[in-house]
């Protein structure tokens, strides 16, 4: 809830999120159509395997996978933004960019 709470209601720079959305046959956890961008929380249980698998079959769809762990969410929520603010710099363009004014 805490990342949800910053990417929601376009609250990052203008981008559309949506949580826990369909791509493929995979359910994950946030998602930007516009950017094709993928943000994945992983906590104790997740296993590399499945991740790795998981990660690759979505982006065979073509989206961007990027993952954080929950303690990075809890620890260093702003770093975690920085970070998927970084990537959707490098994101296909905003189809519907803010005005300049209104941009955090």
């Amino acid at each position: 809830m805490r990342l949800w709470s910053r990417l929601r209601n376009r609250q990052l720079d203008g981008w559309k999120f949506r949580r826990q959305a369909p791509v493929g046959r995979f359910v994950i956890d946030f998602l930007s159509v516009d950017a094709r961008l993928v943000i994945e929380l992983d906590g104790g249980q997740h296993a590399h395997e499945t991740d790795d698998e998981r990660t690759r079959r979505i982006e065979a769809d073509g989206y961007l996978v990027i993952r954080f762990w929950n303690n990075e969410v809890n620890d260093n929520i702003e770093g975690v933004l920085v970070r998927i603010l970084e990537t959707l710099r490098v994101a296909p363009p905003h189809p519907n960019p803010l005005p300049d004014g209104e941009r955090e």
